[in-house]
């Protein structure tokens, strides 16, 4: 029988799933699954998974357990991130998600999870410049990793952090509609504090002025402002995987939607009402990873922890 895995993210914000078979180049994605749930809604504050919470992200869950179950899936794995590592009552929720869908969540590390995004988007890094800054904004937490890299090689992680800015937390402290430029510019001062110590001991300012730095980012965020950019009239991961952004471009797109209120943003074919109160904070941690890493453009990978969960179940059975 040919093996089938599954790979499944419960973050913050959503709830996603790929199924996928080996092929000789790496896998072939034959079902996926993705849902804003907002399992983290409210746990900033409360330290607790809401009720309202538990049962959305339940519900999506029972749909991800059919889709294990139908597809014959031989091998899982399913990771939750930061809502899970901050409420108390995760570990009676996770049970009972075990208990009515089978299916048996593990909280990992915020170090584990970037070594799993950089697994999953490491084919969109360019071997040929020797540093690289990847990042992932969550809706609890942001991941940054400073990566060397060498032709011939794999990267290798130099060093690695996570801080506690995602966009469902930041939103809930600053807002989620029409937000004033005073209050937006506090958004990213409090960020790049959290941020600067990181990029001033790695030298990535020294390294940039060599054009040693490449930068990668693997979030809804930047996927979003791709999509933008792009002009697309529906989201499209095949026009967007991949893509290059001019920082320039991304701060031009960030002035537009930080006047924008709720609904204005809404209206975005690449936002839409799911997003339209996250995406600005979204934004600000972009502008604050920008201004202490100043990089003229950036790499979009609509891929990341699920993938890599994927290569690590292949490459693990594979030998």
């Amino acid at each position: 029988m040919r093996p089938v895995y599954a790979a499944l993210d419960l973050g913050t914000n959503n709830c996603r799933l790929l199924i996928a078979r080996p092929t000789q180049s790496g896998f072939r994605v034959i079902d996926a699954f993705s849902r804003i749930v907002r399992l983290g809604e409210g746990v900033f504050s409360s330290e607790r998974l809401s009720d309202s919470a538990m049962e959305r992200t339940l519900a999506a869950l029972r749909v991800c357990g059919g889709k294990i179950q139908r597809r014959g899936v031989t091998a899982v794995r399913a990771v939750a991130t930061e809502a899970c590592r901050r409420a108390r009552n995760c570990t009676p929720f996770l049970e009972a998600v075990e208990d009515e869908t089978g299916i048996a969540i593990e909280i990992i590390s915020s170090q584990e999870e970037g070594r799993l995004a950089i697994a999953g988007c490491a084919a969109l890094l360019d071997p040929r410049i020797p540093h690289a800054l990847v990042f992932d904004i969550g809706g609890g937490s942001t991941e940054l990793m400073w990566l060397a890299l060498r032709p011939g090689g794999r990267p290798r992680l130099v060093d690695q952090i996570s801080i506690r800015c995602g966009v469902i937390g930041l939103s809930e402290r600053y807002g989620g509609d029409l937000i004033p430029p005073e209050r937006y510019c506090a958004m990213v001062e409090e960020v790049a504090a959290q941020i600067e110590p990181f990029a001033e001991r790695n030298g990535v300012r020294a390294h940039l002025e060599r054009g040693g730095v490449q930068m990668l980012g693997t979030s809804g965020t930047v996927t979003t402002l791709a999509g933008v950019h792009l002009g697309l009239a529906r989201y499209d991961r095949r026009a967007v995987d991949g893509s290059f952004l001019r920082i320039d471009h991304a701060r031009d797109i960030i002035r537009r939607l930080v006047a924008l209120d709720f609904e204005g943003r809404s209206r975005h074919a690449c936002i839409g009402l799911e997003r339209a109160d996250l995406v600005v904070a979204g934004c600000a941690v972009l502008e604050a990873i920008c201004d202490c890493c100043p990089v003229e453009r950036l790499r979009i990978a609509d891929r990341g922890l699920r993938e890599g969960i994927l290569v690590d179940l292949i490459g693990s059975t594979q030998g």
